[in-house]
C-alpha cells in the first residue's frame, strides 16, 4: 500500500507527537509543515526531517498533499478546516472540531459537498485501554450498561503550560479542553446522548502562571472553570460528568461504567493504555484485566492513520466529524442548560465508532 501525503498546519506545543506519528505509522508521509510563524515551521521541519516548511497558503496549494492535520489554536480550527476542504484536502484536527456549532455545521456540509473526510481528536479511544473496555462491554462482561461517571478535576494547566491563557477563554475551559476525551470515550463505550443537564461556575476571575517559564504572569478568565453535567444516553443509561480547573486534588476514578452484571473502571481517556479493572456480580473486589489491544503508548495521530486507511479502503473512519460534532454540541449543551436552568435536548447523534480488531500490527490498522 502506498503512503498518503500529509501536511501539518500549526507547529506549536502539541505538534511533536504528530510529527512522530508520521515516522512510525506505515502509510503516513508528512511532507510539509506550516505555521503563521514560519520560523516555527522551519524549526519543526529541521527537528523531524520534514522536506518543506512553508506558509499556510503554500501548504494548501501543494497538489500532492491529501490530508491536512490542523493543530492551530481552537479559535482557528474552523477557518483552517474550511480552507483545507476548499483546497480539496481531507482534514483532521485537534479538538474541538470548531468553537461554534454553526461553523462545525459548515465544515461537515462542505466536506459532504466535496466528497472529503473530516476527522477530529481525540483518538485516545482507539488505544489499547479503552478498546479493551469496549470489548469487555461488547462481549457482555458487565451486562447492559445502565450508568456511567466521568471526572476530570485538577487545578488547571497553568502549572505546566507555557502559555495557558487561551485555555481559559471561549472555546476552552475544562469542558472544551478536556471534556472531548471523556465524552468521546463514553460515546464509544455506551453510545450517543439524547438529553443533558448542566451547571457551571467560574471560581477565579484571574489566574497566575505557576510554571518556571512565565511564572507570576496573570491572565483573565472568560469561560466557566467548573462544569457539572448529567447525561441521558440514547440506550437508556444515565451518566454524570464533572470537568474542573478549580479543585486542588481528587481520588475519583476517571471513568466508571456500571452494568446489570458488573462494573468497569476505565483508564484515563487522555492516555492510550491501562489499567482496566472489572468487578462482576459474584466477585468480592475489582480485578485488573489484561489489555486485549495494542497502541498502549502515546499514539496521537492514530486517528489520522485510521482516516488514511479509510481513504484507501473506502470505509468509515472512527474519529470522524459527526462524532466530533456530537461532542461539540454536548459541550455547548452543558453551558446552555446551566444558563437557561433547564434540560437541553440534543439535536445531533452519531454512530458508535467501530471497534478495532485484536492482533493488529504495531504501526498499522486494517489487516
Amino acid at each position: 500500500m502506498k503512503k498518503i501525503k500529509v501536511g501539518i498546519i500549526g507547529c506549536g506545543n502539541i505538534s511533536p507527537i504528530y510529527f512522530q506519528a508520521g515516522q512510525k505509522f506505515d502509510i503516513l508521509d508528512i511532507v510539509a509543515c506550516a505555521d503563521l510563524d514560519v520560523s516555527a515551521a522551519q524549526a519543526r521541519a529541521e527537528e523531524f526531517n520534514i522536506p518543506k516548511a512553508c506558509t499556510v497558503d503554500e501548504l494548501l496549494a501543494d497538489p500532492e498533499i491529501e490530508i491536512v492535520i490542523n493543530l492551530t489554536i481552537p479559535s482557528a480550527h474552523a477557518e483552517v478546516h474550511l480552507k483545507a476542504l476548499e483546497a480539496g484536502k481531507h482534514t483532521y484536527g485537534e479538538k474541538p472540531l470548531a468553537i461554534d456549532l454553526n461553523d462545525a455545521e459548515k465544515i461537515l456540509a462542505l466536506a459532504k459537498e466535496k466528497g472529503l473526510l473530516v476527522g477530529t481528536a481525540p483518538d485516545t479511544f482507539l488505544g489499547g485501554g479503552i478498546q479493551t473496555c469496549r470489548k469487555l462491554i461488547d462481549d457482555g462482561w458487565i451486562g447492559e450498561p445502565i450508568a456511567a461517571t466521568a471526572f476530570m478535576m485538577y487545578h488547571g494547566p497553568e502549572s505546566f503550560h507555557p502559555n495557558p491563557g487561551f485555555l481559559y477563554q471561549k472555546g476552552a475551559g475544562p469542558m472544551f479542553d478536556m471534556g472531548p476525551y471523556y465524552l468521546t470515550a463514553l460515546i464509544n463505550l455506551i453510545g450517543p446522548i439524547r438529553r443533558l443537564a448542566g451547571m457551571t461556575k467560574t471560581t477565579f476571575p484571574e489566574r497566575s502562571i505557576t510554571n518556571d517559564l512565565n511564572y507570576g504572569k496573570t491572565f483573565s478568565v472568560t469561560t466557566p472553570t467548573h462544569v457539572a453535567g448529567l447525561l441521558d444516553f440514547e440506550n437508556g443509561a444515565v451518566g454524570t460528568i464533572i470537568t474542573s480547573f478549580d479543585v486542588w486534588g481528587t481520588k475519583t476514578p476517571h471513568i466508571e461504567i456500571h452494568g446489570t452484571a458488573g462494573s468497569l473502571i476505565v483508564p484515563d481517556p487522555n492516555t492510550f493504555g491501562g489499567p482496566v479493572y472489572i468487578k462482576r456480580e459474584n466477585q468480592v473486589d475489582f480485578v485488573e484485566m489484561p489489555l486485549t489491544h495494542g497502541f498502549t503508548e502515546n499514539s496521537r495521530g492514530l486517528g489520522v492513520l485510521d482516516m488514511a486507511y479509510a481513504i484507501f479502503n473506502n470505509r468509515p473512519h472512527r474519529a470522524n466529524g459527526e462524532l466530533g460534532y456530537h461532542v461539540l454540541e454536548l459541550m455547548h449543551g452543558f453551558h446552555i442548560a446551566s444558563d437557561e436552568g433547564k434540560y437541553y435536548d440534543v439535536k445531533s447523534s452519531c454512530e458508535k465508532p467501530a471497534p478495532l480488531s485484536m492482533g493488529l500490527q504495531k504501526n498499522a490498522l486494517d489487516r
